[in-house]
C-alpha cells in the first residue's frame, strides 16, 4: 500500500540528527569498536532502588489498571509536597497533571494553546522537539538567534523586539538542552511580565531544574499562577524509559487539558506512577542529591579539559548535563561542526552531536557534549579527542 498524500505539517518537522548519530555509533559498535557515548542526553544512573521495589510491588498487588487522566491523586499530592519542600512554593495538587513524559506534557500544552497561524517565540539554539510540537498544531516557532551574551536564552528585550501580531506566547527551557544554561531569575521575571502584559502564554520547560549546580534552584512558578511549567521524572529522578512527567497549570487550564489527556492518552502508565511515589522518600531524595553532586564533579572536570584542547565554552553550564562548545578553532577549511563530530566518531570512537538539530544560528560551529557518563569515560574521551586533534594537526 502506498500513501499518495501526507499531512503538510510533516514538511515543517525535521529529522532528529541526534538519533542518526546514535545509529552510526551503534553500527561501529557492531563492528567491534569501543564507542564512548556523549551524544544522547540520558543519565547513566538508573531508577532508585526504592522506585524499582515500588514498581515490583505495584505489579504484584495488581495495580495495573487505568488511572485518572490527570494521574494518581497520591502522586499529584507528592509532587505538590516536593514543590513545598524544595522551592518553598504552595502549589495545589489540583493544578498538577501527571503525563506520559515531558513530551506528552508539551503536546498537551501546545494542543490547548497553539492553532493555525500561532507564533511562539523560542531561542535559537533550543531542543528541536519543542519547535516541532508547535508545528504539529500548525503553529510556527519563531527562532530568535541567541548567543553567549544572553546565555543562549531569550531576554526580555528580545521578546519585546520580536513580538508580532501573530505571537501567542513563549516556550522557554531553564536549564536548557543543548546549552545547560539557565535564565537568570530577574530576567525570567521580566520576560513573563512582558508576555503577561501582551496577553500571551508562558510555557517553561523545567525538566533539568533539579540538576542546577551553582545557585539555589528556583521555579518559574514563583513568578505567578498563570505560568505553565513542564517537568519530568526522566532527568533528576533517572527514570527515562518509564515515560512519566507532569504539568503545573493555571487553574482555568486544568479542565481543558484533562479533556485532551482523556482523549489522547487515557492516562499515564499506572505502574510508573505507583513507582514514582517512591521518588519522594528520603532514601531516594538523598540518592538523587548524591548523583547530582557527581554530575557537577563531571562538569567541573570536562569544561576546563575541553578548553585546554582548544574548544571554547563561552558560558559555563549551570545545570543539566551538557556542554555547548564552540569548535571553530578546530575546523578545517570548509568544515563544519557536523563533519567534525562524524570524523571524530569514525577516527577515535567518541560520539557527540553538532548544533545542527538545535537551530541554524549555532549549527555550523557548536557541538553538544553530554557528561551523563562515568568519569572514567570522560577522561578517556578527553584523551581520544587530544589524539584526534594531534593526528589532524588542528592546533598550532
Amino acid at each position: 500500500m502506498t500513501f499518495s498524500h501526507l499531512a503538510s505539517r510533516l514538511d515543517n518537522i525535521a529529522p532528529f540528527h541526534v538519533m542518526e548519530l546514535a545509529k552510526m555509533a551503534a553500527a561501529l559498535e557492531q563492528q567491534g569498536r569501543h564507542i564512548i557515548h556523549m551524544g544522547i542526553g540520558e543519565p547513566d544512573f538508573t531508577a532508585a532502588p526504592l522506585v524499582i521495589e515500588a514498581a515490583a510491588k505495584a505489579m504484584a498487588d495488581g495495580k495495573m489498571q487505568y488511572t485518572s487522566a490527570t494521574g494518581l491523586p497520591a502522586l499529584r499530592e507528592a509532587i505538590s509536597g516536593y514543590y513545598r519542600q524544595v522551592y518553598g512554593l504552595d502549589i495545589a495538587a489540583a493544578r498538577i497533571v501527571v503525563t506520559a513524559g515531558a513530551s506528552a506534557a508539551l503536546l498537551l500544552a501546545c494542543a490547548a494553546l497553539v492553532e493555525k497561524g500561532s507564533e511562539v517565540l523560542m531561542p535559537d539554539p533550543s531542543y528541536p522537539c519543542n519547535r516541532h510540537f508547535v508545528a504539529a498544531f500548525d503553529g510556527r516557532a519563531k527562532m530568535i538567534p541567541s548567543g553567549p551574551a544572553e546565555r543562549f536564552q531569550l531576554s526580555d528585550q528580545m521578546v519585546r523586539e520580536h513580538w508580532g501580531e501573530a505571537t501567542r506566547g513563549v516556550l522557554l527551557a531553564s536549564p536548557s538542552n543543548p546549552t545547560g544554561t539557565s535564565i537568570l531569575h530577574g530576567e525570567l521575571g521580566k520576560i513573563i511580565a512582558t508576555v503577561r502584559a501582551k496577553g500571551g502564554f508562558s510555557i517553561v520547560d523545567e525538566i533539568y531544574q533539579g540538576l542546577s549546580y551553582d545557585e539555589a534552584p528556583f521555579s518559574a512558578l514563583s513568578l505567578g499562577d498563570d505560568i505553565i511549567v513542564i517537568n519530568s521524572f526522566s532527568k533528576y529522578f533517572n527514570m527515562t524509559g518509564w515515560r512519566l512527567g507532569w504539568l503545573v497549570l493555571p487553574p482555568q487550564l486544568v479542565a481543558p487539558i484533562e479533556k485532551l489527556a482523556q482523549n489522547l492518552f487515557i492516562c499515564p502508565s499506572s505502574i510508573a506512577q505507583h513507582a514514582a511515589l517512591a521518588c519522594f522518600e528520603k532514601g531516594s531524595l538523598d540518592l538523587y542529591e548524591a548523583r547530582k553532586d557527581e554530575f557537577k564533579r563531571r562538569r567541573d572536570y570536562l569544561v576546563p579539559a575541553l578548553v585546554e584542547l582548544g574548544f571554547k565554552v563561552p558560558v559555563v553550564p549551570d545545570g543539566a548535563f551538557y556542554v555547548y562548545a564552540d569548535c571553530s578553532a578546530l575546523l578545517k577549511d570548509g568544515g563544519d561542526a557536523d563533519r567534525l563530530v562524524k570524523d571524530i566518531l569514525n577516527q577515535v570512537g567518541v560520539s557527540m552531536v553538532s548544533g545542527l538539530d538545535f537551530g541554524a544560528h549555532t549549527a555550523q560551529r557548536y557541538i553538544r557534549l553530554s557528561y551523563a557518563t562515568s568519569m572514567e569515560n570522560l577522561q578517556e574521551a578527553v584523551r581520544r579527542l587530544g589524539q584526534y586533534i594531534s593526528q589532524n594537526q588542528l592546533r598550532n
